[in-house]
């Protein structure tokens, strides 16, 4: 049995002497394994970088086994972001969160094309990227059935001043209506609703600490119950570079 298909590298691990086990997300079979051969050969080194895309060829003699990959170089990003630190750990929150919540085997091909977008992304700069990684975040969840309604109070019905977010329902709730309970609410930052009339009055960096907060909630809450280990150290890695970029 064989296949051929696209794939973002999340990660290699050494096998044997000289081979890898490649994970990859793949865009028609989603979150992939296979063997790579050679993988820690200097030519296949360069290309099996986390966060590169490749071309992949898949070979088993049934679907359910390992099977081996040969790779093929397609679009380079991870030696793009050696000189940008937030962004490399940005990159590496996200691969390490695809890799730890997405099912084996499972097509997500619009997962697929949106993180390719945001590790592309991860060069320009950072208040473009940024709020795209919240976006990215939450999109993730909504991929996995756990989408967040932000288009209106879930006690009102209004579409003007949304500032919080419900942890119980995940739901948008108006000033108005939350100030009671304003302790218990998760923060919602303007740009993810850019329509709803709310202040902006707070900068760009600390919306996107405010949006990581509301979508990290989530992703405990949803999705890493499902595992043992619950930690997720690249995204909390990422999340301290951001808040020594806010203390500075």
């Amino acid at each position: 049995m064989q296949w051929s298909d696209d794939g973002l590298v999340l990660s290699v691990r050494k096998y044997g002497e000289n081979s890898v086990i490649l994970h990859t997300l793949t865009r028609e079979r989603g979150r992939c394994a296979g063997l790579v051969r050679g993988g820690t050969g200097k030519r296949l080194r360069g290309i099996l970088q986390p966060g590169n895309e490749v071309g992949l060829n898949w070979r088993g003699r049934l679907s359910e086994q390992l099977g081996t990959f040969t790779i093929e170089a397609k679009k380079s990003y991870g030696t793009l972001l050696f000189d940008q630190p937030m962004g490399l750990s940005a990159g590496s929150a996200a691969l390490a969160l695809l890799e730890k919540v997405l099912p084996e085997k499972e097509p997500h091909p619009a997962l697929y094309h949106a993180s390719l977008l945001l590790i592309r992304t991860l060069t320009e700069d950072r208040e473009i990227w940024a709020p795209l990684f919240v976006r990215w975040e939450l999109g993730l969840l909504a991929e996995l059935g756990y989408g967040l309604d932000l288009s209106h109070c879930a006690a009102t019905g209004v579409t003007q001043d949304l500032v919080y977010v419900s942890p119980k329902s995940g739901k948008a709730v108006c000033r108005e209506a939350g100030a009671a309970y304003q302790d218990r609410m998760l923060p919602l930052p303007a740009f993810l609703n850019e329509n709803n009339g709310s202040p902006m009055d707070k900068s760009l960096l600390e919306q996107v600490s405010d949006g990581l907060k509301l979508s990290g909630y989530f992703i405990r809450k949803n999705l890493l119950p499902n595992y043992s280990d619950e930690s997720l150290p690249a995204r909390e890695r990422f999340l301290n570079l951001l808040h020594k970029a806010l203390e500075s």
